[in-house]
């Protein structure tokens, strides 16, 4: 942490603000009902929430640096925070105070070793955007620029001044406020809160390093070559640096302006559809995801065709996530039993991607996740939001025990991924009041279906072929094996050797047999539905290897 003056003064602003309201929270929603005064939290609890945004939006623009992701993210949680917050917050993004083009310019000079008027063949002074890190100016490239990236309108991104010491100071708030919030068993029992703000410190400081961000931009871009809804701007890497990065300009409408996409002719429930779609193919398919989709990092721009031509472009990279191929699996399953609206599949899913504690009753978690599904599934998350509070009571008074004890934990490495799937909802949501999330898991999770079903099949088919080499195989090696044993080329001290040799040739034989036989039934079983031709044919085949099996001369005495 900075040892300035102002960097104290940040410090314990953050701190104070925290400690206020952690004892706001812990006054009136922990103490009051347990005395019996819950009626008086409930009663003020809209006043609160107000009064809190607004105070943190003050705090969020007066210090900027962290305080304005933090802010971002619970303005875009429309899916579960009330109106009062998402509001208060949701302009916060474009009221974070610029900072002088002469400050900016003297340090893209530092960068370049040139001023930026001899770097660009324009730059326009006034920022297109302020944001939290840095600021972004329209410009122009110079002509041999533009022969060689084959674009003139870039964005030029330059990082605020002393940015790395406000993150370092900001982080330092955190680590304190998280310090207190270990002290709370409900909070230390499920996630190890020191290394969630370790994990989120690291990725901070990998957002203000804009050759990071440039190299992700093109790993992405990658991922989506053969998506033509998708687009990602062009990096001039000669005009980037560690501070300075330069971009192919591809502003278009905001994806949260619903007003002016309805004017292009762009339905914004068929964004929010494709948006979905989108973000499930980093989390499930590509294990590669943008973890800060803001509609601040999110542009819809108008094909030249009907209105349906049009894409969906990202922006800033400087925050991604990664899913590890074993918890890419986990997310799957879970996403299939959501979909299929499994109760004991979803619990099975939970265990492995290992989000449950290990003194979790599965039993009971398994009846409460089935009447979830039962009497909420299907339903639109504004729908949630707004539902029955008389209907919300009479289910948490069912299951008081499993939902005081809520046995879920969060693992360090969900934290950027859980922040990706909240900004999702709260996108699709905005875009869409009725989005109803079912919808647009169900036909994603049929084509995982569809795929790994495919992959089993093969892996099968695979096996079956390996099987039957073996077995045809295997009695040319005993033959030879026994032909070794009896030209003496083999030591053998037990006696009947051979009717030893022979009982193993028979046994292998079934073993093999058996194995075959039921590769070919799960086989054409797996492909009758897509395939029933071929199906029949796999399952009347298994049976020439059961006959083997069951009418095989027996086992020699």
């Amino acid at each position: 942490m900075s040892d300035t003056p102002h960097g104290r003064a940040r410090y314990r602003r953050i701190v104070r603000f925290a400690a206020r309201h952690l004892a706001s929270i812990w006054w009136f929603d922990l103490v009051l009902p347990r005395i019996g005064l819950g009626g008086i939290a409930d009663r003020t609890r809209a006043e609160r929430m107000e009064t809190f945004a607004r105070r943190f939006r003050v705090l969020a623009v007066e210090l900027g640096g962290l305080m304005i992701k933090l802010g971002q993210f619970l303005s875009s949680r429309l899916d579960v925070l009330p109106p009062q917050i998402t509001k208060e917050l949701e302009g916060l993004q474009d009221e974070v105070p610029p900072v002088e083009f002469d400050q900016m310019s003297a340090l893209a000079l530092e960068e370049f070793g040139a001023p930026l008027e001899s770097v660009y063949a324009h730059v326009d002074p006034v920022p297109v955007a302020a944001a939290s890190l840095g600021q972004a100016y329209r410009a122009r490239l110079k002509d041999a620029d533009v022969a060689e990236m084959g674009f003139a309108d870039v964005v030029i991104k330059i990082q605020r001044p002393n940015i790395g010491e406000i993150v370092d100071i900001d982080l330092a708030a955190l680590r304190r406020v998280g310090g207190w919030l270990r002290r709370f068993r409900v909070v230390n029992k499920r996630t190890d809160m020191p290394a969630l703000i370790e994990e989120f410190a690291r990725t901070s400081r990998a957002e203000i390093d804009y050759l990071h961000e440039a190299a992700a931009s093109e790993r992405f871009a990658a991922d989506f070559a053969d998506n033509p809804r998708v687009r990602v701007p062009t990096v001039a890497w000669e005009r980037t640096t560690r501070r300075v990065l330069t971009l192919e300009d591809v502003s278009a409408i905001k994806i949260s302006d619903v007003a002016t996409l309805r004017k292009a002719g762009i339905a914004p429930a068929d964004v929010a559809n494709a948006f979905a779609s989108v973000m499930y193919d980093q989390f499930f398919t590509h294990g590669y995801f943008h973890a800060d989709p803001h509609p601040g990092n999110l542009f819809v721009t108008p094909g030249e065709g009907d209105a349906g031509d049009w894409t969906l472009t990202f922006i800033d990279f400087g925050m991604m996530g990664e899913v590890p191929e074993h918890l890419r699996g986990a997310l799957r399953a879970l996403l299939v039993a959501s979909a299929a609206r499994d109760g004991r599949g979803m619990v099975s899913a939970m265990q492995e991607a290992g989000v449950l504690l290990d003194s979790a009753d599965t039993y009971e978690l398994e009846r409460v996740m089935t009447k979830v599904f039962a009497r909420f599934g299907g339903m639109a998350v504004t729908e949630l939001r707004d539902a029955d509070p008389q209907m919300l009571q009479d289910f948490a008074l069912e299951f008081a025990d499993v939902l005081v004890e809520m046995p879920f934990q969060l693992p360090e490495d969900y934290l950027l991924l859980i922040r990706a799937v909240s900004l999702t909802s709260g996108v699709c949501s905005g875009l869409n009041p009725a989005f109803n999330v079912w919808d647009s898991i169900e036909p994603y999770a049929a084509q995982l279906l569809r795929e790994e079903s495919s992959q089993l099949v093969g892996d099968i088919a695979r096996e079956a072929v390996d099987l039957v080499g073996i077995a045809w195989r295997l009695p040319r090696r005993l033959d030879s094996a026994l032909e070794r044993v009896e030209e003496g080329r083999i030591g053998v001290v037990a006696p009947k050797v051979e009717r030893a040799m022979t009982r193993l040739e028979w046994t292998g034989r079934r073993l093999i047999s058996a194995m075959v036989f039921g590769a070919l039934l799960v086989s054409g079983a797996l492909v009758h539905s897509s395939s029933p031709a071929l199906g029949n044919l796999l399952m009347i085949g298994s049976l020439v290897p059961l006959l083997h099996v069951v009418f095989g001369r027996r086992n020699p005495s």
